[in-house]
């Protein structure tokens, strides 16, 4: 497990449902949240890509998170929320199906993900830990996006 990329005890984290399964990340990446409204499509963008929306005055690239993480894609709808994170220099809309929780980071809560042999899937989960509610992935959101393809809004 790449210790770096774990917040340190007593860090918040934000947990969001897509579909069954709970992912959490840094509450600190996060700017806010809004509902799903259409997004404009953006010409040749990979598929994930949703296109672009104007949130509380910003034009943000939209991002089906479940489509990045290979879970195929989502349909948006009125209870879809657009949790507006900042990864590196860009800020994005990630559509997720909710906002669930806040957790706390606490000694020893986040666990290495197991190893499926996909390095593509370790990019993107730093770690996972066991709550009440069941497991959680801890995501990388680095990756959500690759340098290489950044969209500048």
């Amino acid at each position: 497990m790449d210790t770096s990329r774990i917040p340190a005890p007593g860090a918040e984290l934000i947990s969001v449902r897509i579909g069954d399964q709970a992912y959490a990340s840094d509450i600190m990446a996060l700017r806010g949240s809004g509902g799903w409204a259409a997004a404009a499509p953006l010409p040749h963008a990979p598929a994930h890509v949703l296109g672009m929306m104007n949130l509380r005055g910003a034009i943000l690239p939209v991002i089906d998170l479940g489509a990045r993480l290979g879970l195929g894609p989502a349909e948006p709808n009125s209870s879809s929320v657009v949790v507006v994170a900042q990864i590196g220099e860009v800020q994005m809309g990630l559509v997720v199906d909710a906002v669930s929780d806040i957790l706390t980071v606490t000694e020893g809560l986040i666990q290495p993900a197991p190893d499926v042999g996909s390095g593509e899937s370790a990019a993107f989960v730093a770690g996972v830990m066991t709550t009440e509610t069941g497991i959680v992935s801890l995501l990388s959101l680095d990756h959500v996006q690759p340098a290489d393809t950044a969209l500048a809004a």
